[in-house]
């Protein structure tokens, strides 16, 4: 392994397409969206649901201003508001069936071995108490504490474009206490769903992903919530060769050299024990944050990570390999990158690696900027698609209105890549 870990990296990164949408007649794709609806039609036992799931995304994909259930209903052919509403809220669906199924469809068009995978979470604001995992909680759309829910996802990039591929509802912990049971019930969660942390929400994609098999990645990115979280990286680090860069907080704590450690000796209730500590002799680990202000220039790197509005935006980098300090213990073995901005007050930024040492610089510039592929992905199912615009309360209508709301922005990076048309796409549909 220690051999396989020293070769040189090879993987080159690579440009991933951007995309905005404008407006086009529904009537241009028609036939392409009953076709993608076709592909959808065993996750639902009877007909009724199956024609509400397209007139549902046929309201996604028009050029209302508020998408949700009834405008919709009103602007779409044979629309029935209560039984969109049904569908959405109270159907029971195969999402299983339907999620691998979608996976299918993203592995045709953009997979990837080299695909990367981005975990972030996104905010909707709520005024009501009633709605499954809402609660005073930090709001990332308004920067601040509001009453919303917060929802994890995954998106999957690659150099044929991107997609939003999986989602999970952060419930807070004080949803499973006993006085929410009533609301619990309610809202149909389900009785087998417990309390995960964001982290937790996220390596169970990981797996998700993996066991199933179907869409290939090599990478996966995240912020700090996710990078500073042992159980997120040990799902990534269960398949061989899966490398992450992930953010970190500025006062992680590492060894510059792998500190020697020893065996101790001690007594507790009367039996012998013994623990692992760092020898005296070793130095103190470091905080991140004081490594970067002390490292001199000649270990900066410049490098451009995109080209903005204005001209070429551009960072500063090192990178050093180090030892993780957790429990005051040498842990993992990992790349620790670190960007600055230009100019003579520096803000930082870090990241963690368990990329094989022969990794190239530009290999850490290129993945720390793909942050922008998720939040575009919001963006765009927000502004365009209505994923913000849902008025559902329970469990199972927020998961479909998610599916379905990925399900049409994929429809549109489809409709890009069938016509063959190269550079950024521009759709947006008019029913």
């Amino acid at each position: 392994m220690l051999a396989d870990n020293r070769q040189e990296n090879s993987l080159q990164p690579y440009s991933i397409p951007q995309f905005s949408v404008e407006k086009r007649d529904v009537e241009e794709f028609i036939t392409e969206l009953q076709g993608f609806h076709e592909y959808f039609r065993d996750c639902f036992a009877r007909s009724e649901p199956r024609e509400n799931f397209y007139r549902y995304m046929v309201g996604q994909l028009s050029d209302l201003e508020r998408k949700s259930i009834e405008p919709m209903s009103l602007q779409v052919e044979g629309g029935n508001a209560r039984a969109m509403q049904r569908l959405i809220s109270d159907v029971i669906w195969d999402e299983t069936a339907m999620l691998r199924k979608y996976h299918e469809l993203v592995a045709e068009d953009l997979g990837d071995p080299n695909g990367v995978l981005i975990f972030d979470e996104t905010s909707f604001l709520k005024k009501g108490k009633d709605s499954i995992g809402v609660g005073r909680q930090y709001c990332g759309s308004v920067g601040k504490v509001e009453n919303c829910q917060v929802g994890v996802f995954a998106a999957y990039a690659s150099p044929q474009g991107y997609a939003l591929v999986d989602k999970e509802l952060y419930i807070p912990e004080k949803w499973f206490a006993d006085d929410y049971e009533v609301k619990r019930k309610k809202c149909k969660l389900p009785v087998e769903v417990e309390f995960k942390t964001k982290p937790r929400l996220a390596a169970k994609m990981v797996r998700h992903l993996r066991e199933e098999n179907i869409l290939p990645f090599k990478y996966v990115t995240a912020d700090s919530v996710y990078g500073n979280s042992p159980e997120f990286l040990n799902a990534v680090e269960e398949q061989v060769g899966t490398v992450y860069c992930v953010t970190t907080p500025c006062d992680t704590l590492f060894w510059l050299r792998h500190p020697v450690t020893e065996k101790k000796e001690y007594r507790q209730r009367g039996k012998r024990r013994t623990k692992s500590k760092v020898k005296v002799q070793e130095k103190a680990p470091i905080k991140a944050e004081t490594f970067a202000k002390n490292l001199n220039k000649f270990f900066w790197y410049k490098r451009k990570v995109a080209e903005g509005t204005k001209g070429p935006v551009e960072y500063e980098f090192t990178k050093r390999r180090v030892t993780l300090s957790k429990n005051s213990l040498p842990d993992r073995e990992v790349w620790l990158i670190i960007r600055r901005t230009l100019g003579s007050k520096p803000t930082y930024t870090y990241y963690l690696s368990n990329a094989p040492l022969g990794t190239r610089l530009a290999t850490f510039v290129w993945l720390s900027g793909l942050r922008w592929v998720i939040e575009q992905s919001f963006e765009e199912t927000k502004t365009e698609l209505g994923l913000d615009h849902y008025e559902v309360r329970k469990y199972p209508g927020w998961h479909h209105h998610m599916l379905c709301t990925m399900l049409a922005h994929f429809f549109l990076w489809h409709l890009k890549i069938i016509s063959g048309e190269e550079g950024t796409q521009h759709y947006r549909v008019a029913a």
